[in-house]
């Protein structure tokens, strides 16, 4: 596994499939954070990550916290568009963590607050709608962490 990618109390099972693909192809593990908005047995989950859960590196957590707990030693990065820093502004390395808050509201404030220097952000133009989508950033932060460790494994 080269990086953990983290999805907070994430909503939509189309999304969360189509990351745990990503994950599946670029050795990435996947963490999800309860409570979920859709059961993992869901046809539509199973759907847009098609035949690739049987690959899947998957851990599940009861709680942001327990997550923290079990990784104390472990590097964190949270994806927001609150972060102060562009996501191509840190130096990623193999095993670190980069959490995603739920669709519908991203991350809580009492996360965003307690790990302001390590927040980053996809950039956007200055609009009325949220956000880029969910799998959309992932991938896209998720391949700058790979580019950074030279695409290990990768052909």
């Amino acid at each position: 596994m080269f990086l953990n990618i983290v999805l907070f109390e994430p909503e939509i099972p189309q999304n969360t499939g189509n990351i745990a693909r990503t994950c599946v192809l670029t050795n990435c593990k996947l963490h999800l954070i309860e409570p979920l908005g859709f059961s993992l047995d869901e046809k539509h989950l199973k759907r847009a990550g098609l035949d690739y859960w049987d690959f899947l590196d998957l851990e599940i957590h009861k709680s942001y916290e327990d997550l923290r707990n079990k990784y104390k030693e472990a590097n964190f990065y949270f994806s927001t568009t609150h972060g102060s820093k562009l996501y191509t502004q840190v130096n990623y390395k193999e095993g670190d963590f980069i959490i995603f808050g739920k669709e519908s509201a991203g991350l809580p404030n009492y996360i965003r607050d307690s790990q302001e220097g390590n927040c980053i952000r996809v950039p956007m133009i200055e609009t009325t709608t949220r956000s880029l989508n969910l799998s959309n950033t992932v991938a896209i932060v998720a391949y700058e962490g790979l580019r950074q460790l030279n695409f290990p494994g990768m052909k």
